[in-house]
């Protein structure tokens, strides 16, 4: 039996919306919300799923809401200084409740940082943003006290 209607409630929000509502606006930083946005990505496809958001928007509709959310974190988080991107990434830090110096020390040798770059991202941003988050993660570096990967 196929279903032509929305469930009661959802006639008049879109998937941006209750993306929005319900998901992205309980994340505390903007940092977070590009990692939480990244993550629903297939990295072998580049689609996004989140299955909630497909049950109801469908599969097409939410992967096209997530694209965009991805595209418009990625935006908000280049769109700041470096001052405001390191208090943001200070608090995702902490929210985290993992030990700041063994995440620094992960981020440096494995660069997952670079994972969060979503596909439409054109070159100047892509190094905009590397070149921002470097910056920041030697500071972070040199804050925890952690030693370079490459020196022994």
């Amino acid at each position: 039996m196929k279903r032509s209607a929305k469930p009661k409630g959802v006639l008049n929000r879109g998937a941006a919306a209750d993306l929005w509502r319900n998901t992205l606006s309980q994340i505390p930083t903007r940092f977070g919300r590009l990692v939480y946005l990244a993550s629903l990505r297939d990295s072998n496809t580049g689609s996004y799923l989140h299955h909630g958001l497909a049950q109801v928007f469908g599969r097409a509709e939410s992967s096209s809401v997530l694209r965009c959310s991805h595209d418009d974190a990625f935006a908000e988080w280049l769109s700041q200084d470096l001052e405001r991107q390191k208090t943001d990434l200070d608090t995702y830090l902490l929210e985290l409740g993992e030990d700041r110096r063994s995440v620094v020390e992960a981020w440096l040798s494995l660069s997952p940082y670079r994972n969060l770059i979503p596909v439409g991202a054109s070159e100047p941003e892509r190094m905009l943003y590397i070149s921002d988050f470097e910056a920041l993660l030697e500071l972070l570096r040199l804050e925890y006290g952690v030693r370079r990967p490459d020196i022994e």
